[in-house]
């Protein structure tokens, strides 16, 4: 390990993957995770925030990451990263906002701006080019995925890289109460998380959680927010009732998928019978192959909520990893038409009609895939069931291009090259496909050298 810092933190930012939900998880590891719900939540919870910020909502790329500690941070390029213990040790809503907007102020602010342009450049290419987008837990059979980890975890060289001054910090907490009382929120969420992570400051520091380290508090941060919350109009207003669930059944879903059964069972027991309760069951039989009573769960949930986008994808999810894929199709045809912008649950009813192996449907597959790509167009995992319905219609330029696209968005630059040379040969030159193999050729090209120079 005789490279440079700058190096081993390019390295190690490289190396982050989006999966989906992965078990298990090394203790070391940095997994980013993809779930429509929970992507939805906190499109919910961040959006006033962002434009309170004067930022545009959809220049912000959230990511989950699979990891039980407290930790939140951004990176240069507008992107935002949770951690999913965070999410589930919020007592309320108002502290996972809170910490958005914390964040959000270190976007606003520019702090980030000193990590440099190479290194925003190793995050597209490696981060956001790596969505799967193929919902939670559907990779391989069971729930099961295996998923790409950095080996050098939350080392010190990321820590430091993620850190901020006592400065930024205080510059960043006062934006936060500004985005916060412009929409009609007080600090109090922020304030609260805050002195979780204040009992935490006499431990050492391989015991603190993340955010701690890297965020540096102080006795005159915690005062600064209590002060606000005194005076702020908004003290003591209660999140909404539907926020209120919605955070709800987040934690209950992330319990569900990332908890022993056990402790599933522990938190939401059999005569819970609550919307949380039984979502969390569901979810931990099924991880469990317990399908009888997964099903069970599942379905008294969509007796009372027919048209949820969620339960009806948990119930096509299950069908589907249990070779019930017929049955699985009208479910997550359903949720598709009830969520359409939700790309992990469009991802997993393209991999449902492509298994049926019938022209019909791949036609309708090939729709979704275009309307994905347009959502995620470096989504290497999508390009790569194009690839499949291409093949099978017998379109061998585009199933080139589509296996390049895919290549160049896991980073395998020569196998891109190869792939799009071949789709510059067979597609119609001139045409805008030929257009984009070019383009996609002198890209990897380029790539491709530098990584061999590096």
């Amino acid at each position: 390990m005789n490279e440079r810092p700058a190096r081993l933190i390019l390295r190690i930012i490289a190396l982050i993957a989006t999966v989906t939900f992965t078990f298990p998880v090394k203790a070391q590891g940095l997994n980013l995770i993809r779930d429509a719900e929970t992507e939805h939540a906190l499109r919910i919870y961040s959006t006033p925030i962002f434009q309170a910020a004067g930022i545009s909502p959809q220049s912000v790329r959230i990511f989950i990451v699979n990891d039980k500690s407290l930790n939140a941070f951004v990176t240069s390029g507008n992107r935002m990263f949770i951690n999913t213990g965070l999410l589930t040790t919020a007592k309320t809503p108002s502290e996972v906002i809170g910490v958005i907007a914390h964040e959000t102020g270190h976007l606003a602010g520019g702090h980030v701006a000193f990590r440099g342009d190479s290194v925003d450049k190793a995050i597209v290419t490696n981060i956001a080019s790596y969505l799967l987008g193929i919902g939670a837990a559907i990779a391989t059979g069971k729930g099961e995925a295996a998923g790409v980890i950095i080996g050098a975890g939350q080392s010190l060289a990321l820590r430091n890289f993620l850190s901020y001054t006592r400065q930024q910090e205080a510059a960043a907490d006062q934006a936060a109460v500004k985005y916060l009382r412009a929409t009609g929120q007080t600090a109090e969420g922020l304030r609260d998380f805050m002195g979780v992570l204040r009992g935490q400051e006499v431990l050492l520091s391989q015991n603190q959680d993340p955010y701690l380290r890297s965020h540096p508090l102080s006795q005159q941060r915690y005062n600064f927010l209590d002060n606000e919350v005194s005076k702020s109009p908004y003290s003591g207003k209660p999140d909404s009732p539907e926020i209120v669930q919605l955070h709800k059944r987040i934690v209950a879903k992330l319990v569900g998928f990332l908890e022993s059964s056990a402790k599933v069972l522990r938190k939401y027991p059999s005569e819970d019978i609550s919307q949380e309760g039984r979502y969390a069951r569901a979810i931990s039989y099924y991880r469990s192959t317990d399908i009888d009573n997964a099903l069970r769960e599942i379905d008294s949930l969509l007796a009372d909520y027919p048209n949820d986008p969620y339960f009806l994808e948990l119930k096509g999810q299950i069908l589907f990893e249990f070779a019930r894929g017929k049955e699985a199709a009208p479910y997550l045809q359903k949720a598709v038409e009830l969520a359409p912008d939700a790309a992990p649950i469009k991802t997993l009813y393209v991999r449902v009609l492509i298994e049926e192996n019938n022209p019909e449907k791949d036609s309708i597959a090939l729709e979704h895939i275009q309307s994905i790509l347009a959502q995620e167009p470096n989504n290497p995992g999508v390009w790569r069931q194009a690839a499949i319905v291409h093949g099978r219609r017998g379109d061998k330029g585009m199933t080139s291009l589509a296996l390049a696209e895919a290549a160049y968005g896991r980073g395998k630059y020569a196998e891109a090259v190869i792939q799009s040379e071949r789709a510059r040969e067979l597609l119609p030159k001139g045409s805008p496909a030929w257009l984009r193999a070019s383009d996609l050729n002198g890209a990897a090209d380029r790539k491709e050298k530098k990584r061999k120079n590096n």
